[in-house]
């Protein structure tokens, strides 16, 4: 395939480490795709109790913002490596960028909440290319000796996403209205259109292999099938229910089936071949198991400040921050280990800081010291810079060029598919946990006429107009064992994700320790363009 080159970081004598001006550009570029994307999830979620109002619908109705999204995110990211094999990754980029920035002003113009929900499948269309699609480019971009050092920077914006969402979507909501938290993507989208224009080298495809239909029947379906099960969990409460058992059993036996499938064509959707590099599949399960425990539970961080300590959803993103800064301290260095000591070396240290802040959280009351909360919270953010990016490094380093896209994506997959299971794993917990409160004598909820907890009435007492009320029904004596309960609901919560959280040392153990050989500039032995490559 006849594709522009960028020079390869080796050519004609040592290879160099330093980030040109070239490939600076282009990591700018995926950057301000992968902001868009990453803040966008988060600025949703708080966005959430603002929907309801607005269009008179019920928690779960107005979820569907999130969860159609999901999908989107699910049947779109299979496609994007045969896509970008096939008609090149400026093309598709920028084709992402469009959609999902033509998305966010259709979002903003939404009168009805399934306006709202349709508006957002459209979105994650284009933002489920953008992740992936950025780390082939990047990845091609860097070359085998500063792919680390790039990863972290598109790094960041993963890490700094659900620090800065709420905040954000919190100021945008109280300066303006929830339009705004899709607004605001269209500018930005516009730059990063023209700047993915000037920046990315000219795509010069031809036409490549077969696309897998048979394979999209299963995978696609199979994915958004499974997830739709996992996101209904939270809500119904029980795997026991219809709505969760039954399209998860059907997304199960879809992709069961895809994995059977998926080694007899010569080009399947998803190469599963990939794991054949052993090197591939322990980092790969290292980030899956890494996800769900840190992902799942990172959603609870926020929740635990807004339910438990009564603080504004501003004020809880700012409490948040502290796990960003840290993260944006150890990251560049942690890119830049990546690039000459194995990550086996370096990533079981960042995790035992990530599992040292986790166990504070286990141990969280009601009035624990925000001093404390927020010194965990760095510590935590220390070790995420750490883990997270060099893990994919190790992943992406050991194949060849033309396997990048293939391992990009599904990279990115089993990252989506880990994070669903982590947030409804967690928040079934978390509402199993508040549902055990004890009830209140007496105490119904006037909308449902179901009586209510201690938990309950905790958590309503932070609200500006119902807590003078429930401060004067039920005394302060009430509230305070009430919080209390809740506090240990998050507590009980966070020893899961802990227990996840050590599980993770397992894979990690088999990470590389000896430097890694990398297969980056194989094509061009066997007589392909130079190594590093942009279609």
């Amino acid at each position: 395939m006849a594709q522009p080159q960028i020079a390869a970081p080796g050519a004609g004598g040592a290879a160099s480490t330093k980030l040109d001006a070239q490939v600076l550009k282009v990591a700018g570029v995926i950057v301000l795709g992968a902001i868009m994307s990453i803040l966008d999830v988060t600025v949703v979620s708080v966005a959430l109790p603002t929907f309801m109002r607005e269009f008179d619908a019920t928690y779960a109705r107005v979820a569907w913002t999130m969860t159609g999204y999901t999908l989107a995110l699910a049947t779109v990211i299979p496609l994007s490596g045969w896509a970008a094999d096939r008609f090149g990754t400026k093309r598709l980029y920028m084709l992402a960028l469009f959609l999902f920035t033509v998305g966010s002003g259709l979002c903003a113009t939404a009168g009805s909440i399934s306006e709202l929900i349709g508006y957002r499948v459209l979105q994650g269309l284009g933002g489920g290319m953008l992740m992936p699609l950025g780390m082939t480019i990047m990845t091609r971009a860097a070359g085998p000796e500063r792919i680390g050092r790039l990863m972290a920077v598109l790094g960041i914006p993963m890490l700094l996403g659900p620090i800065g969402g709420p905040i954000l979507g919190g100021w945008l909501i109280d300066v303006a209205s929830w339009h705004w938290i899709f607004l605001i993507n269209l500018p930005i989208g516009a730059i990063a259109l023209v700047y993915a224009a000037y920046a990315l080298p000219k795509d010069h495809t031809e036409p490549s292999e077969s696309f897998d239909f048979l394979g999209m029947l299963m995978l696609s379906p199979g994915l958004a099938s499974f997830l739709y099960g996992m996101s209904s969990l939270p809500e119904e409460g029980t795997i026991a229910k219809t709505k969760v058992w039954a399209p998860m059993l059907v997304g199960a036996l879809l992709l069961i089936g895809f994995v059977f499938y998926s080694f007899k064509p010569k080009h399947p959707l998803l190469d599963l071949r990939l794991f054949r590099n052993r090197r591939l599949t322990i980092a790969t399960i290292s980030l899956f198991v890494f996800v769900i425990a840190f992902m799942g539970a990172g959603l609870l961080f926020p929740s635990y400040f807004l339910q438990v300590r009564g603080e504004s959803t501003l004020n809880a993103g700012l409490l948040m921050a502290p796990q960003g800064i840290g993260a944006m301290l150890t990251m560049p260095i942690a890119g830049m280990l990546a690039d000459k000591i194995p990550v086996g070396r370096t990533v079981p240290f960042a995790m035992a800081l990530i599992a040292a802040g986790f166990l504070t959280f286990t141990q969280v009351g009601a009035d624990t010291s925000y001093l404390l909360l927020c010194g965990s919270l760095f510590v935590m953010g220390l070790g995420m810079g750490g883990t997270m990016m060099p893990i994919m490094t190790s992943a992406l380093r050991t194949l060849t060029n033309h396997e990048v896209a293939r391992g990009s994506t599904l990279v990115n997959i089993l990252q989506q598919i880990g994070g669903s299971i982590g947030a409804a794993v967690m928040s079934v917990i978390l509402t199993s946990n508040l549902d055990d409160a004890p009830k209140l004598p007496g105490a119904v909820n006037p909308q449902t006429n179901e009586p209510l907890s201690i938990a309950d009435v905790a958590i309503a007492s932070h609200d500006k107009e119902l807590g003078p009320k429930i401060l004067e029904t039920f005394g302060p004596d009430v509230i305070h064992r009430g919080l209390a309960v809740v506090a240990d609901a998050f507590s009980s919560t966070y020893w899961v994700a802990f227990i996840l959280v050590l599980a993770t040392f397992i894979p990690i153990a088999f990470l590389p320790r000896k430097r890694e050989v990398t297969h980056l500039n194989d094509d061009e032995a066997a007589g392909a363009p130079a190594a590093v490559i942009i279609h």
